[in-house]
């Protein structure tokens, strides 16, 4: 357990590996607590959405992930938030929605391009009915269809916290996407400037008149 807040002492945490996390409970004070990274990461990606936290020198409480933040660009997780939980109170909670049977679909096997839109729901249960995960079947779609929330059946005990399930999109299957090719360039006359136009064959060019002399001929209106 970590007796400090704030940035400079996770900085210090991660710089060691350790991921630094806090515990919010009822009404008593936020605790917090660091843990391995590497280990955390694991951990969380075998799906455990219940779990038994233990910090050293405290009992296990049940906790549920309320929030992880992760590093924008590696992907690790960077900070962990964690709620107590009493397990026969309902809660609200984050679950992961997965794809399943792409592979399959009719429309991906035209080449179509399927987007995950939707990857995590809220849903509301008791926390020992929270599942890992929600599965979405895709293997029927084809190109053009929309897959909304409202098509997954939640397991029993779960409903999902959100007031239309047919406004949340899960998946799409857009038709393949068609590169366009680059349209040659068009090389654009050069306009010549100050060049004499070209005379057509058999025609003389008209002569350049002479320049007028400026002030008429000399001696002009002079007598002997």
């Amino acid at each position: 357990m970590r007796e400090q807040f704030g940035s400079r002492e996770s900085r210090r945490l991660r710089r060691t590996g350790l991921v630094p996390g806090v515990v919010y409970s009822g009404g008593d004070a936020a605790r917090p607590f660091q843990v391995d990274g590497h280990e955390l990461g694991r951990f969380l990606e075998d799906g455990h959405a219940l779990f038994d936290l233990q910090i050293e020198g405290e009992g296990a409480v049940p906790v549920v992930v309320k929030e992880q933040q992760r590093h924008p660009v590696r992907g690790e997780i960077v900070h962990l938030d964690l709620h107590e939980v009493r397990l026969d109170t309902e809660i609200q909670a984050l679950v992961s929605v997965e794809l399943e049977g792409s592979e399959d679909s009719p429309g991906v096997k035209e080449g179509g391009v399927l987007e995950h839109v939707t990857w995590e729901v809220t849903i509301e249960a008791l926390p020992t009915e929270i599942p890992d995960r929600l599965v979405a079947d895709v293997s029927e779609m084809t190109i053009g269809d929309t897959l909304q929330l409202s098509v997954l059946t939640p397991p029993p005990g779960v409903r999902f916290a959100v007031d239309d399930p047919d406004e949340v999109t899960i998946a799409t299957l857009s038709p393949p996407r068609v590169e366009e090719e680059p349209e040659p360039e068009v090389e654009e006359e050069a306009e010549l400037v100050g060049e004499e136009a070209e005379v057509p064959e058999g025609e003389e060019a008209p002569e350049a008149e002479a320049p007028a002399e400026e002030g008429g001929d000399e001696g002009s209106g002079e007598g002997d």
